[in-house]
């Protein structure tokens, strides 16, 4: 028998910020999510399959959240396209509004206005149990019978009514039900020549998304020359006001909204009761006691990153060198066998092995944006924000930086005034992004002692959770600098929604780790793997017959003093590494950074890892791997760093040296993809060219101070 090939459609996800939204993408898709860029612009798409019934197949397209369908930042126009656009890839066969039910009044203005737009709809109803905490009680079918459109309640985080939201997806997928038979208001009242004329134009499917073409024609990628011209004429000759014109939109729908409320929901006094999040923001927004609190989680956060995570770095660690061990001992002596070992596999497992710290990273992020603690943050440090010409939105940017610059950057795009967007994007990537925990981890490991402090505290988790702070640090005095520089002048506000504080959804956290740490493979794996191979050729080879020369000379060594054959193989291995190509570069750039205290590997890593900060790792591996002696085949990384040695044999790793290393990383613009995305949200070359310059500069002068001053 022949399988039924299931029907698919594209469903939009849209909301208010802190709706729920998020929790119900990922509850209806799991893991098959992607992200990607809509098309044209640098803003993340999300997008994911779920199964809605046997025969029918749902793409979710995740928008960004937004108050009303008038955009006022990059973020919100992005929806605004999606859900106007009639010709559009990503048009939407329905749309599911999330509203949550303890802000009704306030989610139903966008609710409304996205029936007026003729698709489809369905609501679901979040945050009843907030609600109810309220004191606020929805009569759910007597709002279905006002609104037109059918209204399931859900708890996305708890799986809760799931099953009907898929029903009610299917039955109004079938026969097409949910598009209300008359307009929330009359939008045609609002506008008549111009929405009738421009319906002649453009091929909307309601007076009311007529209207919003009238409003933003100059915005609308999907116009093309000649409708935005004819659009322009009409409102020219009928003298139409978009300011009047929203106004009065709202108000009516406001009066609507007023009398449908006064059917379906009763309100008790508010003052009755006091929430437990008015409770804990007393606290942990306190003027003192936030920032303690803010300190003691950071800190907490890194002790666990070094402390839980150990045990499968070692694992992994050990793993990685008996495979090499093994397959040096099973495989022939040849090229194939040394590529497989030295190159790739050293330089996989040089960074495999940091994948527990990522995934218990992530894991933290994670919960702190479930739990609603993450938007308290961007609210505290709004104070602090301000002395450096920011404000409370660029915290979540530069909070963001400590997963990747790249999505940071991207997200100052809510940020409205010019000037801080400008000054967040060239101070974000200071924030230790997870790109640069690798190399954190391994000169911590080789330099800073695994000894309690206070009986306590690890010393390792605090040098690190002292890297982090540093970064910030920094970018809040940089950001204060560029604040004299940049003479953009706009009126600067922070208005922000605080969430109610939810306990983190478990399943969300794993799988966040998981995608995380995938991504993280993936991504780096595939640049390792490339660099790997061609630093093993850079390795291996060298001009002209020097490596031949190099190997015949310690053969006729051996072969004069055979007592001495494994030193002289040790001898041969650094000599002939000494004579590659990789080792005649890196011996060209050592008299630049010996002053901060880096011998000529370290200046090879330096150069391979602005492809990616995290390849700094596999280039050590890599190059490790290649110059050293069979015997030494299952030492780990940090086993072969911890032996290296100068010529007249000081260790190459000290304190002085590995402080000096982790500063460089820390202020080091070492990153080909950040500098690319700045170039595409400033569309200039000047300030990725500032932000390189001035980041670079800043390295080099805290690496050589430190090192000079410790060694």
């Amino acid at each position: 028998m022949q399988a039924t090939k299931k029907a698919t459609i594209n469903i939009a996800l849209v909301g208010n910020p802190n709706s729920g939204k998020s929790s119900l993408f990922n509850a209806l898709t799991g893991l098959n999510q992607k992200v990607s860029n809509f098309p044209g612009v640098t803003v993340d798409k999300k997008t994911g399959a779920a199964a809605i019934s046997p025969s029918l197949q749902a793409n979710i397209i995740d928008l960004p959240g937004t108050y009303s369908l008038y955009p006022k930042s990059a973020d919100e126009f992005v929806t605004y396209d999606v859900l106007v656009n009639p010709t559009g890839e990503d048009q939407p066969d329905m749309i599911l509004i999330i509203a949550d039910a303890a802000n009704l009044k306030r989610n139903l203005l966008f609710c409304s206005q996205i029936m007026d737009l003729k698709v489809p709809v369905i609501i679901g109803l979040t945050m009843m149990d907030i609600a109810r905490k309220k004191g606020v009680e929805i009569d759910e079918a007597g709002l279905e019978r006002e609104l037109g459109v059918p209204v399931v309640t859900i708890n996305p985080r708890k799986n809760k009514g799931l099953a009907e939201l898929k029903k009610m997806i299917e039955l109004v997928a079938k026969e097409k039900q949910s598009v209300t038979p008359r307009d929330f208001i009359d939008s045609l009242a609002l506008a008549p020549e111009v929405v009738t004329e421009i319906r002649k134009y453009v091929q909307v499917k309601s007076d009311y998304a007529a209207l919003h073409v009238a409003v933003n024609h100059h915005e609308l990628q999907f116009l093309n020359g000649g409708q935005k011209l004819a659009i322009t004429n009409s409102l020219q000759t009928h003298h139409f006001n978009k300011t009047k014109v929203q106004a009065e939109e709202i108000m009516q729908r406001y009066a609507r909204i007023k009398h449908i409320m006064k059917n379906t929901v009763v309100e008790t006094d508010p003052l009755q009761k006091q929430l437990q999040t008015e409770k804990l923001d007393n606290l942990l927004l306190h003027r003192f006691w936030g920032y303690v609190i803010l300190l003691g989680i950071m800190f907490f956060m890194f002790q666990s990153i070094f402390s839980l995570a150990s045990y499968p770095m070692d694992w992994i660690e050990a793993g990685f060198g008996a495979l090499s061990g093994w397959l040096t001992d099973v495989l022939p002596a040849n090229r194939l066998t040394d590529i497989l070992v030295n190159g790739i596999i050293a330089g996989l497992g040089g960074i495999a092995v940091f994948i527990p710290q990522i995934m218990i990273l992530f894991a933290f992020i994670t919960v702190l944006e479930d739990t609603g603690y993450m938007a308290r943050i961007s609210f505290l440090t709004d104070r602090l924000m301000r002395q450096v010409g920011l404000n409370g939105k660029s915290v979540m940017p530069l909070i963001s930086g400590v997963a990747c610059a790249v999505p940071a950057i991207m997200a100052t795009r809510n940020i409205e005034n010019r000037k801080e967007r400008l000054i967040t994007i060239l101070i974000t990537p200071l924030m230790s992004c997870s790109a640069r925990l690798p190399i954190y981890t391994v000169m911590i490991a080789l330099v800073v002692p695994d000894k309690p402090i206070l009986g306590f505290l690890n010393l390792q988790g605090l040098v690190m959770m002292g890297l982090y702070l540093l970064g910030f640090v920094m970018a809040l005095v940089i950001a204060a600098i560029l604040k004299l520089f940049i003479s953009i002048k706009e009126k600067s506000y922070f208005i922000m929604e605080l969430p109610v504080y939810r306990a983190p959804r478990w399943a969300n956290v794993g799988t966040t780790m998981v995608q995380k740490a995938k991504i993280f493979v993936t991504d780096a794996g595939k640049v390792i793997m490339v660099i790997s191979i061609i630093l093993w050729f850079l390795a291996s080879f060298g001009p002209g017959n020097k490596m031949q020369q190099v190997t015949t000379h310690y053969e006729q060594l051996k072969t004069a003093h055979p007592e001495q054959s494994e030193k002289l193989d040790m001898e041969m291995q650094s000599e002939k590494l000494a004579n590659s190509y990789a080792g005649l570069l890196g011996h060209s750039i050592e008299p630049m950074i010996r002053p901060l205290g880096y011998d000529w590997k370290i200046g090879i890593a330096l150069i391979t890892s602005f492809a990616a900060r995290e390849v700094f790792v596999g280039t050590m591996a890599t190059l490790y791997s290649v110059g050293e002696s069979p015997e030494d085949g299952d030492a780990t990384l940090r086993e072969k760093m911890s032996n290296a040695t100068w010529r007249d044999g000081r260790p190459v790793y000290t304190l002085a040296s590995g402080i000096s290393l982790m500063l460089f990383y820390a202020f080091a613009m070492q990153c080909m993809s950040t500098l690319a995305i700045v170039k595409r949200e400033t569309k200039s070359w000047k300030f990725p060219i500032i932000q390189f310059a001035y980041m670079t500069a800043l390295a080099y002068i805290s690496g050589l101070i430190a090192f000079q001053l410790l060694k």
